[in-house]
């Protein structure tokens, strides 16, 4: 048991750095590189992304939510090509969220609108107040344990995002977080897990698709009083704080 917030740190940025090392070291790692601080884009994305177009609530979705990363541009690029909603993050949060809609972009138009430039392009920036029931959450990842828990590269945005949309009521406890990893990045180690954190229900590697059972833990909502006032200052975390009365300090 890590009894220490800095224990837990440290053994995350641990993780994060051998698992980084690693797929730079056996050239899995894709552009953009290096891949030290991102969430790592790997060689084989594209097939991982295909793993997941078999699921039963990937055919069922019609809204998917999606971090705005390189190695989950194949996932946002087959939900437009489905004919499904993207609610993207914009990158650190920083605009908010942009909603590209397939049904006002011409279909050749598609591959540039699932990249982060093309999305601010073909999308449109949304209040949060404007964003839709969300069927599936994709999250990007630098490790995944055997459990499901998930790292991301620290900044603490996908804890964000999803916390803003459980605040909105735009997704439950039954709306699966899928995520597509190279097999590199699924780690023995139990990562430590907090009370933001999230668990994906799937991951897709280039060889397999693992659904994580039991379903892991899913954070209720925003944990606002462990928000830093860097984050605070974010003009998203700002409108929802108005929106749910929080005074934020």
């Amino acid at each position: 048991m890590i009894s220490s917030m800095i224990g837990v740190k440290r053994v995350k940025a641990s993780i994060r750095e051998r698992v980084w090392r690693l797929l730079e070291e056996t050239n899995v790692a894709a552009f953009p590189r290096p891949v030290y601080g991102r969430i790592p884009n790997f060689k084989g994305a594209e097939a991982a992304a295909q793993r997941i177009l078999g699921l039963r609530e990937w055919s069922r979705a019609e809204v998917v939510k999606s971090n705005p990363d390189s190695p989950q541009y194949y996932i946002r690029l087959q939900a437009l090509r489905s004919g499904k909603l993207v609610i993207m993050a914009s990158p650190r949060l920083k605009s908010g969220f942009i909603l590209i809609d397939p049904r006002k972009i011409p279909v050749n138009k598609y591959s540039s609108a699932s990249t982060i430039a093309g999305a601010f392009r073909y999308g449109r920036l949304v209040r949060l107040t404007e964003i839709p029931r969300v069927d599936l959450v994709v999250t990007g990842c630098v490790a995944v344990d055997k459990r499901g828990v998930r790292l991301g590269k620290g900044g603490g945005y996908a804890e964000l995002e999803y916390g803003i949309l459980r605040e909105l009521g735009a997704i439950d406890d039954s709306v699966l977080v899928i995520t597509t990893i190279h097999d590199l990045q699924v780690v023995n180690d139990e990562i430590p897990l907090e009370q933001h954190d999230i668990v994906v229900d799937y991951y897709a590697t280039p060889t397999r698709l693992v659904k994580i059972e039991p379903r892991g833990y899913k954070p209720k909502g925003m944990y606002w009083e462990i928000i830093s006032k860097e984050l605070k200052d974010l003009g998203v975390i700002r409108e929802l704080g108005s929106l749910k009365g929080v005074k934020l300090k």
